[in-house]
């Protein structure tokens, strides 16, 4: 069985989401700060009359900001939820055999590993699969991480 990723880079990482997951993929939006949201939420857009929060990969994996480009957004629906992926560029779409899944390596740092399902090595990369429930319970409020 196949599965098709959109994939992603933040810093040298290469990332896969489900394409069925991606409801759109954008250039910079503006957002609009959060007072006291962690320092991954990035903020609230405004995408087309809807409301998402954007969210920094970069920082939610504690790499450092990046300097360079303009970020790409890649944009999710989460449990009904709208949510922006601050990533660093985009990748192709590929299709992937669900037989060459594997978990996640010890060699993946924890502060990434956590919010990976799983990994594809593909040309001698590896391609992250996100697990977006896992992203979803990190924006829930603190009492309903217990």
């Amino acid at each position: 069985m196949r599965e098709q990723l959109t994939t992603f880079n933040v810093g040298n990482d290469l990332f896969g989401i489900e394409v069925m997951k991606i409801q759109e993929v954008t250039g910079e939006l503006t957002v609009i700060p959060v007072p006291l949201a962690p320092n991954f939420v990035r903020g609230l857009i405004n995408l087309r009359g809807q409301i998402a929060t954007a969210m920094g990969l970069r920082e939610l994996f504690g790499q450092p900001a990046m300097t360079s480009a303009k970020p790409m957004s890649v944009v999710c629906k989460i449990d009904g939820n709208l949510v922006s992926l601050a990533v660093d560029a985009i990748g192709d779409v590929v299709e992937v055999e669900r037989a060459n899944f594997e978990s996640a390596p010890d060699t993946v740092p924890a502060e990434i590993r956590r919010f990976i399902r799983g990994i594809y090595k593909m040309n001698g990369q590896l391609l992250s699969v996100l697990d977006l429930e896992t992203l979803a319970k990190e924006l829930s409020p603190t009492e309903n991480k217990q």
